[in-house]
């Protein structure tokens, strides 16, 4: 018979203990160590020898589920697969049961999908429903919270082909004395739907709140027991919002989706480069486009760059959408390389439309915003720029660039700022009667300057020109 055990676990980090203590060893926390009734001792357990089975012998993949939005598809990689379990986090009124409902909704015209809600009653899922057209849809609702209970009732032959659980953190166990939410609660919850959606090989969908630092609550170890870790990315006060996969055990994890928020719901954003565009100015210093790539999807957005004098004795660097430590980098770079002077000046740096740049290639578009902003100078308006930087002022290459060309072509641009040495791909463009009739290669940084007026000494040292 086994022998049951008392093991305590620290609610702030997963440290198992076998006897309780006031505070956690690991992480120093005080008052966290809680029972855990769940755990037994295996020690007198008998064990069985695993069967190994050939990839030759395997059966065949069942295929993906479409769930009726193409850009939720192309994030989680052609659509959803039988079997899998993913976990959603973002923002509160971000949108997360917004975008789920609708894609139950959608699902539900070809499948049996089941919508479980630990936060809201029947009745106001209903009425979220009724507001985005979806109350006709044959979706099976329920509130619920008990794991066990939720379990049993999906623990059939023929269980719904999509669960959509919100949220984890809701759920309990009542073997667990813990707090819905705390970690124990959480992993154990999660563990228990995971496993049975693998045996019963339905698909199931988590929602997870996030912490003030942006990252979902609960355990580390939550984001590794699921297959796939999508985030809702965007301010409360845009319409835009981007659906980002971090984790994707069945497709890529680069990819993003482009949705706007609308009084109907989430809908779809097939162009996003018009869209980030849209609301551009052409005559205003400080402003570039960059030409991005978002997983496999080139995507034009706006650089803005603000530099002003400062009253404070340390300068204002503020950065929204890129990495701040890169930009205190290319600031680095252009007062060495350039001449240019940016101490005891402010500088604030913005991509429109909400969009969070993580590739260098926008090294280039930065470095050129912040020259128009800081000379007062616009840029042409129809020149796309991308490159990175290296800390010699070099411009180095970067990948896909064709696609970025296209996109730029598509949209009616007429001058690229690249690296030198992808002058060859802008050159295959010619072909193409729409493409872009004039490539200009940078090879350094200081480069730039001659599509500027630098004539004001004081801003600018032209000896730093030669470099």
């Amino acid at each position: 018979m086994v022998k049951k055990t008392s093991l305590f676990n620290c609610q702030e980090c997963k440290t198992t203990y076998t006897k309780w203590q006031g505070k956690c060893d690991s992480c120093g926390a005080w008052n966290s160590i809680l029972e855990n009734n769940n755990q037994t001792s295996h020690a007198s357990k008998r064990t069985q020898p695993i069967k190994y089975v050939s990839l030759a012998e395997t059966s065949e993949v069942a295929p993906r589920i479409s769930c009726g939005i193409s850009e939720f598809d192309r994030v989680v990689g052609d659509g959803l697969v039988q079997g899998s379990a993913i976990l959603v986090g973002g923002d509160p009124g971000i949108g997360k049961s917004t975008i789920l409902l609708q894609i139950a909704a959608a699902i539900s015209n070809e499948a049996t999908c089941a919508y479980i809600s630990g936060e809201e009653s029947i009745q106001q899922v209903t009425t979220r429903a009724k507001r985005l057209g979806l109350s006709m849809n044959p979706v099976q609702l329920a509130s619920a919270n008990n794991i066990r209970d939720i379990a049993a009732t999906l623990d059939i032959p023929t269980p719904p082909k999509l669960v959509i659980v919100d949220s984890i953190q809701t759920m309990y166990l009542e073997e667990l004395e813990s707090a819905p939410g705390s970690v124990s609660q959480v992993r154990a919850c999660a563990d228990a739907l995971i496993r049975l959606a693998k045996v019963r090989g339905f698909i199931v969908i988590l929602v997870g709140h996030v912490t003030k630092e942006g990252t979902i609550a609960g355990p580390r170890i939550l984001e590794h027991m699921v297959d796939t870790v999508l985030y809702f990315e965007g301010e409360r006060g845009h319409q835009f919002r981007l659906l980002r996969a971090i984790k994707n055990r069945f497709g890529p994890t680069d990819e993003i989706g482009v949705f706007e928020m609308t009084g109907a719901g989430l809908k779809e954003v097939e162009n996003p480069s018009m869209l980030f565009l849209s609301e551009r100015h052409d005559d205003v210093a400080g402003a570039a486009v960059f030409a991005g790539i978002e997983g496999t999807r080139p995507v034009l957005v706006e650089i803005q760059a603000l530099v002003g004098a400062s009253s404070l004795g340390t300068p204002r660097r503020a950065v929204l959408g890129w990495d701040s430590n890169r930009l205190a980098m290319v600031l680095a770079v252009l007062e060495t390389r350039c001449g240019l002077n940016f101490s005891g000046r402010d500088v604030y740096l913005n991509v429109a439309g909400g969009l969070k740049i993580t590739e260098p290639a926008a090294d280039l578009a930065v470095a050129s915003a912040l020259v128009s902003a800081i000379l007062e100078q616009p840029l042409e308006a129809n020149t796309v720029i991308f490159g990175e930087i290296g800390l010699a002022g070099e411009i180095r290459s970067v990948r896909n660039n064709e696609l970025r060309l296209k996109e730029a072509a598509k949209l009616g641009f007429k001058k690229v700022w690249l690296p030198i040495r992808e002058i060859s791909e802008a050159e295959k463009m010619q072909t193409n009667p729409h493409s872009l009739v004039e490539t200009w290669g940078i090879k350094k940084l200081n480069e730039i300057l001659q599509f500027f007026n630098v004539a004001d000494t004081n801003l600018i040292d032209m000896r730093a020109t030669t470099r």
